[in-house]
């Protein structure tokens, strides 16, 4: 179990990071986008922390495949699985997306998600870490190979969410559609009201038609500089119940 800290996310689950592997609000925001229910076979690709799956279990989703090709993050997730009582519904698995056939069944998941690198291979000053360089450089995948292997695991129907810089979007639903997504739902993220979007969530169907819709902007905080109401909305009883007590 390598060096951890543990962060409390409200409802009485526990979170375990490290310096290596923490999380940020875009995980937090993907989290609730893509809105598991109950009957959701869920998979979280590049799951670090287990942020995703930990934060699905303040909700009725199905069972969740907390998959991390990292053995650091792998372990945090198994501590946090363990010291939450949550074998039941989350599962676990050290893996590279990129060799998951024969390892997770094929169209057998309703909901696959991905906190994507968001500087693709060979662009950009990489991390001086060799786990940042796997999380933010796209080292290790491309979102190639995220979409094709998200629309192996999704049944048909399915739905693959993640997010990703705006600048990528168009990449981004190039390889959705070569894989047989079609991206069908996005909503853009800005800090406040009259910033240029920084982020961009994207949910794509396996076997989806053509017709995608936006929703309104998100905006982190408002003009009095405090959380927004829909931020207030997500973080919900992470604010109320969080006291830094590391409980």
């Amino acid at each position: 179990m390598p060096d951890y800290r543990k962060e409390y996310l409200g409802s009485g689950i526990t979170c375990f990071v490290s310096d290596d592997h923490t999380f940020g609000t875009d995980a937090v925001l993907l989290a609730d986008f893509a809105a598991p229910k109950q009957k959701d076979t869920c998979c979280d690709f590049g799951s670090g922390c287990g942020i995703i799956p930990l934060l699905w279990c303040k909700t009725k989703a199905g069972h969740i495949t907390a998959l991390e090709i990292q053995e650091s993050g792998y372990k945090l997730i198994s501590g946090a699985v363990e010291y939450n009582n949550l074998e039941d519904r989350i599962t676990p698995l050290q893996c590279d997306l990129r060799e998951i056939k024969g390892v997770l069944p094929f169209g057998a998941f309703s909901l696959v998600t991905m906190n994507p690198p968001y500087t693709a291979k060979g662009s950009g000053l990489l991390s001086e870490s060799a786990s940042d360089k796997i999380a933010r450089h796209g080292t290790m995948c491309t979102l190639e190979d995220v979409c094709m292997s998200a629309s192996g695991l999704l049944n048909f129907g399915g739905r693959f969410c993640t997010c990703i810089r705006p600048e990528r979007l168009c990449e981004m639903f190039g390889y959705m559609r070569e894989a047989a997504m079609e991206p069908k739902r996005i909503r853009f993220v800005s800090k406040e009201d009259g910033k240029a979007p920084w982020l961009v969530l994207i949910e794509a169907k396996k076997g989806g038609k053509p017709g995608l819709t936006a929703e309104p902007e998100l905006h982190i905080y408002g003009n009095d500089g405090q959380y927004s109401d829909k931020m207030k909305e997500i973080y919900k009883d992470y604010l109320l119940e969080n006291r830094g007590d590391n409980r």
